[in-house]
């Protein structure tokens, strides 16, 4: 088999976990089934991103984007778990495959496990919020650490681990948190956000999806997700190729700033003004009740979940 993972240009350990979860939860199983696709972690089942051709395992996966591809042919689509019930009654299966995202097995790793605490409160943004906003200066400004989910997907959810407390607009961030038994809470900065699957997961382990509301923190982020800024309207991102504020100046530019550092020292302190309304909603987010899951909950579910792997097991290997 191989896994399929929807692979971000610029790099989203939510999606990257694929490349090395599978190894722990069925060892082998790359070298067994090469006409079989793994279709696990992510919001994937979408008919714009799986091949029409060849026999698909699905294990996890959620809906959440698009249209789905015609999963009614059994003899090249075997369903033995989705992310939640939403999914489930989406696809048109038994309610009880919408097991669990699988990345909750990722606490199961031993190289996970027992890590120590490192920061009060982190902040883990949408990859989105991650290139075009200024979260690394804002959260700087509040005392919270920045994850970038961007970063390589070992670290990045190590770092969660090593949290005492994190401020998720990352569904996969509040996912593994909850997995560690780390408290989150819920944000977003963009109205676009897409409840359903947060809500898919929540469902199976009981808890809501109330998110917060953080302001965008920058113009290019507004721009990104046709938002709101500073009381200006954003309406088509599709319109404007938004790059991050920390991106390479044309080179008139850049000559500029090298003549008139305090200038280039001017711009950056207004950026961080303009970005005092982010800071001060993700600092209530920080000091916010955060909630988790019961231990039963998350364990009856990882129950069910082993047992979907023990299936697949005993039927492909």
């Amino acid at each position: 088999m191989k896994p399929y993972y929807w692979e971000s240009h610029h790099g989203n350990f939510g999606d990257d976990l694929n490349l090395w979860l599978w190894d722990f939860l069925l060892p082998g199983f790359r070298d067994v089934h090469p006409d079989v696709l793994l279709v696990g972690v992510g919001t994937v089942l979408n008919k714009a991103l799986l091949p029409d051709e060849g026999r698909k395992l699905v294990i996890g996966s959620g809906f959440g984007y698009g249209s789905l591809p015609d999963m009614s042919d059994t003899s090249l689509w075997d369903i033995r778990a989705v992310r939640g019930p939403l999914t489930a009654k989406k696809v048109g299966v038994d309610e009880a495959l919408g097991i669990v995202d699988p990345a909750v097995m990722v606490a199961e790793m031993p190289e996970f496990r027992h890590l120590p605490k490192a920061h009060k409160k982190s902040f883990v943004p949408h990859w989105e919020s991650a290139i075009a906003g200024l979260w690394p200066e804002v959260c700087a400004t509040v005392g919270i650490n920045y994850i970038d989910p961007r970063g390589d997907a070992k670290e990045v959810i190590a770092e969660i681990a090593r949290s005492e407390m994190i401020v998720a607009e990352s569904m996969h961030g509040a996912i593994l948190a909850d997995a560690f038994r780390v408290p989150w809470v819920a944000v977003s900065t963009s109205r676009n956000i897409n409840s359903f699957k947060w809500n898919d997961w929540a469902n199976t382990l009981g808890v809501s999806y109330r998110p917060r509301h953080v302001p965008v923190s920058s113009r290019a982020e507004a721009i990104l997700k046709g938002t709101r800024f500073w009381g200006v309207e954003f309406e088509n991102p599709q319109a404007v190729a938004a790059q991050p504020d920390t991106s390479p100046a044309p080179d008139g530019e850049v000559m500029v700033r090298e003549r008139e550092p305090r200038k280039a020292g001017l711009r950056g302190a207004a950026k961080q003004m303009l970005a005092v309304p982010s800071a001060l909603a993700l600092w209530q987010a920080g000091r916010a009740e955060p909630q988790l899951s019961a231990d039963a909950a998350l364990a009856s579910r990882k129950t069910r979940f082993r047992e979907a792997l023990d299936g697949v097991h005993r039927d492909y290997f």
